[in-house]
């Protein structure tokens, strides 16, 4: 192998090797198999054009074309011209696939499931990674600056990983950028000669090293060097202090170490809510131990959004303290309310980090280790300098609050200030949003009685349907949008039930956590990806921050809104209650709870219908299947590459005819390369001539100029010295004289003869020749002897000073 093929081959590894890093970002993981696969022949494409030669930037154009067509005939063969051109219907599936990948990128949570949008995203980026550290290191002979993309690459994958990319894979990604430095370097010194100086001698074309010796010193050197900056990469941002959780890291983290101070921020919850909703397969967030008799209203509280300033719904920028030993009293809650006191233990799962703790509401103790910080307003742990949820095992005490209908209906009037603050509403809410309000609470006379019958027209006649594929819009239009259409999960109802309870002057807020989850059969209770949740939080003074369920089919409805008789004596109306999780949740997202899986309701929610197609007619499941996948990838290079076989062997073979020298090879060489050119041009050869007459039939019947003719005597001449002559006189300038006499052919000839000679030459029929004997002598080798002697002769042909006749 050249040097500058092994170069190239490491500049391959090097990418994959950063593009590793994105291998616990996406399941199933065989996305990497195909782009391994179309990289190796991007790459094996750049190989063989820089060994034509040809101009650096035309090498690079040609691979871009051929990662092009490659990912047409892995992702859209279906609109493609021939199943290979990206013609405008293939043109038109890339971009559909693109804005698919980008969109389910911002959908669903890590570890996202490999779909065709995201697979496409994942290859792509591979290739242009690819085809750009090869131009670099390879092309243009410049390997230092590759490692910007591959950094790149890797920063992708650190920032869209939850904790980071991991130690193993920065040392795998850094491990393939010095492996091409040293791959570089190594091509850089053969191309001197032999190193003299060090104890050891030398050897051209190894790595550094002679046999049983030690490295050079400049290898020595750059070794070093390699292994200080992988420690100072290391060891640096250790000892530094601590910026956060990544490029890309989780918003929320408390201020820094030391005392009582520190803020928090905003956290948007909408993308990871409804990521966690959508995603393809159910997977255990944690899982706890309770000492509650009853766990259907045992909800795991992670942040309350108390702010709406129409854009979205977040909550406020407030202060963290330390966390006390025992929690402040919940607001607003008075003894004569029932309460009780409950402990759980609570353990989540190895792959879950995020900044919020879930706790049940209100907590009063919470036994954690770690870096944890406490927001006194919102009630809620929130993680510092980097501390996420993974793996954590903690215990909560907390209060199971009971309130009555009567008592929530006879609640005074809120402090002043409270309501002030959590009855705010943007300029830019629709008036439709309030008008809505006041329509549905016709006839209520109290706040509780407001609340109920907004709840109840969500969640029971008021004609919503429960879809998570419906945009997670939050502002004030998405707001006015949700009850026009009236489709949406749980953050557009527990949105808009917020925004109209404040424009009728009663303090609402949206929590964000967990429903109560599914018990198991060894006592514990797990909560899963599908259990999370959204749900309004009304104030009522006495009681405090009280939940309210406006979603259909999920989670519970509170026993404190159903009539005073309660559920057994209820009116006609009044819905019985449901379980902890409800047994109506759809496993599909978009499934209604009284629908079939594949349908959903439609229109006031009294039909059902099936959900339309995928576009494409793709199954539901999405992307292709990964073997035809790797068929199509193999065949990909032979169609790509059989029609230049000729075309690439006669250019391979003349540059190595005309490069082998002055001496009787090069001489016969340059004869040869003279027969095959006038052949290409339509002037077959004749063995029978002697090398004059041959020259004098090419002269005539290509209509040579002087010039011309005058070249291919003198190389007929130097044949008959070096054939015939005792003792033959050296020639020199052949390889010119086959150059001048190829460009009379070529002046002479016709425009169609030009592009068959260059496209198609009559001469690469010596390949196809040479193949069939070779194929001959192979069968009729294998035919005339049984295993047994096959086996003698190879054994035979391995001995040592053994010759063959």
């Amino acid at each position: 192998m050249s040097s500058r093929a092994r170069l190239a081959l490491c500049a391959a590894v090097a990418t994959l090797c950063a593009a590793c890093a994105l291998l616990p970002l996406v399941q199933p993981m065989d996305w990497v198999v195909l782009a391994t696969l179309l990289l190796a022949v991007m790459t094996g494409v750049g190989a063989l054009t820089r060994r034509v030669p040809l101009a650096r930037p035309l090498t690079v154009g040609v691979q871009a074309l051929v990662a092009v067509l490659l990912l047409t005939l892995c992702f859209a063969h279906g609109q493609a011209v021939l199943g290979l051109l990206p013609g405008p219907d293939a043109v038109t599936e890339l971009g559909r696939l693109v804005h698919d990948g980008v969109r389910d990128v911002g959908r669903y949570a890590t570890p996202a499931p490999a779909t065709p949008g995201i697979r496409l995203l994942l290859v792509a980026g591979v290739l242009v990674i690819g085809l750009v550290v090869d131009a670099l290191a390879v092309t243009y002979r410049s390997a230092a600056p590759a490692g910007l993309p591959l950094l790149a690459l890797y920063s992708v994958a650190a920032g869209l990983s939850q904790g980071g990319a991991g130690w193993l894979w920065f040392l795998v990604a850094a491990g393939g950028y010095l492996l091409l430095l040293l791959a570089e370097g190594r091509d850089r010194l053969s191309q001197w000669g032999r190193v003299f100086g060090g104890t050891g001698t030398g050897r051209p074309g190894g790595f550094g090293s002679a046999a049983g010796g030690p490295a050079l010193a400049p290898v020595r050197t750059g070794r070093r060097i390699g292994a200080l900056a992988l420690g100072i990469a290391l060891v640096v941002p250790a000892v530094l202090p601590s910026l956060g959780g990544g490029l890309i890291g989780p918003p929320g983290g408390g201020s820094g170490p030391g005392g009582g101070g520190g803020t928090i921020s905003a956290v948007n919850p909408l993308v990871s809510l409804q990521n966690s909703l959508n995603q393809p397969e159910d997977r255990e967030v944690l899982n706890y131990r309770t000492t509650a008799d009853d766990t259907r209203d045992l909800y795991l509280r992670i942040v309350a959004l108390d702010q709406f300033d129409g854009t979205a719904w977040k909550p406020s920028e407030r202060t963290v303290t330390d966390v006390p030993d025992r929690l402040p009293g919940p607001p607003g809650l008075s003894g004569k309310v029932a309460a009780t006191r409950i402990t759980t233990s609570v353990s989540t799962a190895e792959w879950y980090a995020q900044n919020w703790l879930p706790l049940p509401y209100p907590a009063s103790r919470v036994d954690i280790a770690g870096r944890w910080r406490f927001e006194p307003k919102g009630r809620t742990l929130v993680g510092d300098r980097g501390q996420t949820t993974r793996g954590v095992q903690y215990q909560v005490e907390s209060l199971q609050v009971r309130p009555t209908a009567k008592q929530l209906a006879a609640a005074p009037p809120p402090p002043p200030q409270l309501v002030r603050e959590y009855t705010r509403v943007p300029q830019s809410l629709p008036p439709e949003v309030r008008a809505t309000a006041l329509k549905v609470t016709r006839g209520a006379r109290t706040p509780y009685d407001k609340a109920v019958k907004l709840q109840d027209w969500f969640s029971l006649n008021g004609g919503f349907t429960y879809n998570t594929q419906v945009s997670a819009g939050s502002g004030s239009e998405a707001i006015a949008r949700f009850l026009e259409e009236k489709e949406g999960f749980c953050v557009h109802f527990s949105f808009s039930m917020a925004a109209m309870a404040r424009t009728l002057h009663i303090p609402a807020r949206v929590a964000v956590g967990f429903t109560p989850g599914s018990p198991q059969s060894d006592g514990t209770t797990s909560v899963s990806l599908k259990d999370a949740h959204a749900w309004p939080e009304l104030y009522f003074q006495g009681i405090g921050w009280t939940r309210f369920e406006p979603t259909p089919s999920r989670g519970n409805v509170p026993e404190y809104t159903y009539p005073e008789q309660g559920p057994a004596g209820g009116g006609p109306g009044a819905p019985e209650p449901k379980p902890g999780r409800s047994a109506g949740a759809p496993d599909a997202p978009s499934t209604a709870p009284s629908c079939a899986p594949g349908e959903r309701r439609q229109g006031s929610g009294t039909a059902c219908a099936a959900l339309p197609a995928a576009p494409g007619g793709r199954p539901a499941d999405g992307g292709p299947r990964l073997w035809p996948v790797l068929a199509v990838g193999l065949a990909a290079p032979f169609v790509l590459l059989v029609p230049a076989l000729p075309l690439l062997w006669r250019l391979r073979m003349r540059s190595r005819r005309l490069a082998a020298g002055d001496g009787p090879a090069g001489t016969l060489a340059a004869w040869q390369e003279l027969l095959d050119t006038a052949w290409d041009f339509g002037i077959l050869p004749d063995e029978s001539l002697t090398p004059r007459r041959a020259a004098d039939r090419i002269v005539r019947i290509g209509e040579l100029p002087a010039d011309a003719a005058g070249a291919v005597h003198r190389v007929a001449a130097a044949v008959e010295q070096t054939l015939y002559a005792p003792r033959p006189r050296p020639a020199t300038g052949l390889a010119a004289d086959v150059r001048r006499a190829r460009a009379g052919l070529h002046t002479a000839a016709t425009r169609g003869l030009r592009l068959r000679a260059l496209l198609a030459p009559r001469s690469a029929a010596r390949l196809a020749r040479a193949c069939a004997a070779r194929w001959t002598a192979f069968v009729v080798r294998c035919s005339s002897s049984g295993p047994a002697t096959a086996a003698r002769r190879a054994t035979a042909a391995l001995r040592p000073g053994r010759q063959r006749a």
